[in-house]
């Protein structure tokens, strides 16, 4: 009892959390129009290995900001993605966002010449990623998605397909697009403290998410919820890491054991996968724990083994 309220409670959060997400004010470099049609910006930072950063649902490339910094030690070239309609960035009209955004992305990569990068993806990022590394499997090197699943509903409901989700998440998104801001904001706030630790980080997330264009969001979010990856996982032929968290539900009888065992029944069909959890993280594991992802980054980029905590 304590696993399934542990899984409602996280379904709940993870909605909320998908409409809000944290966000920057990204810098703008001389990449950004270089991709007009899918409306991506791409700051560059440093120089040596391409590593690929996106942010996720409603958030801004400064997610990675403090994770960038710490890779230049490591001869690291950021590549740290801003996705349309999100932290103040102009929307794009798409009916398909998530494909229009692993198309920009990888057309991204072949109009610079960047072979084999190593792609990093958060949250909504990670299925990003994940859809890129799927559709284009020898394009990339290495593979990181923090605390991403392929296909969230089914932590809730195991038996959940994408059809059998679209009545709801449409009743969702109706629903965000006719709430006023306060009830708007409301959802944000609580959502938001369930995602970070540090109080100014939540009212970050907030604000941030407030500048994110809620058509995108809802679209965004609607089909984050309706689109199962799982099936097609076998397809990536570079060596993943999943980075994850599950302290924020420790409250509602989650442990760190189950909820890898439910990380890792969701990347089943992903030949070699290894899937690590923070001791202490909540989903913005870049910020609450960041020195252990950033070891967990560099001894995967490196080709090094890293303990698991």
């Amino acid at each position: 009892m304590h696993s399934l309220n542990l899984i409602r409670r996280g379904i709940r959060l993870a909605a909320l959390a998908l409409a809000v997400g944290a966000a920057g004010l990204a810098a703008r470099d001389a990449y950004a129009a270089d991709a007009p049609d899918h409306g991506i910006t791409v700051t560059v930072v440093g120089e040596g290995r391409p590593v690929l950063m996106i942010p996720g649902l409603n958030s801004g490339a400064n997610t990675w900001k403090e994770t960038c910094a710490a890779l230049q030690a490591d001869h690291v070239q950021c590549l740290i993605a801003q996705l349309p309609g999100f932290a103040g960035q102009p929307a794009i009209a798409s009916g398909h966002y998530l494909d229009d955004m692993s198309e920009g992305l990888l057309d991204y990569l072949d109009q610079h010449h960047l072979a084999h990068p190593v792609v990093v993806g958060h949250s909504l990022g990670g299925v990003v990623a994940l859809k890129m590394a799927i559709a284009r499997p020898e394009a990339i090197d290495k593979l990181v998605i923090v605390d991403a699943l392929p296909f969230l509903p089914a932590a809730q409901n195991p038996a959940a397909t994408a059809e059998s989700m679209k009545p709801m998440i449409a009743g969702l998104r109706a629903q965000m697009l006719k709430a006023d801001d306060a009830a708007y904001r409301a959802q944000a706030e609580a959502a938001a403290r369930g995602m970070v630790h540090a109080p100014a980080r939540v009212a970050q997330i907030v604000g941030w998410g407030m500048a994110s264009d809620r058509a995108t969001t809802a679209e965004a979010m609607g089909e984050m919820m309706t689109t199962d990856l799982r099936p097609s996982l076998g397809a990536i032929k570079a060596p993943t890491l999943v980075l994850a968290s599950w302290a924020a539900y420790a409250p509602y009888g989650a442990t760190r054991e189950s909820t890898a065992q439910l990380f890792r029944s969701q990347y089943t069909k992903l030949d070699g996968v290894r899937v690590e959890m923070s001791q202490a993280g909540y989903h913005f594991l870049m910020w609450d724990d960041p020195q252990w992802l950033q070891s967990q980054l560099r001894g995967f980029i490196n080709g090094k083994a890293t303990a698991a905590r």
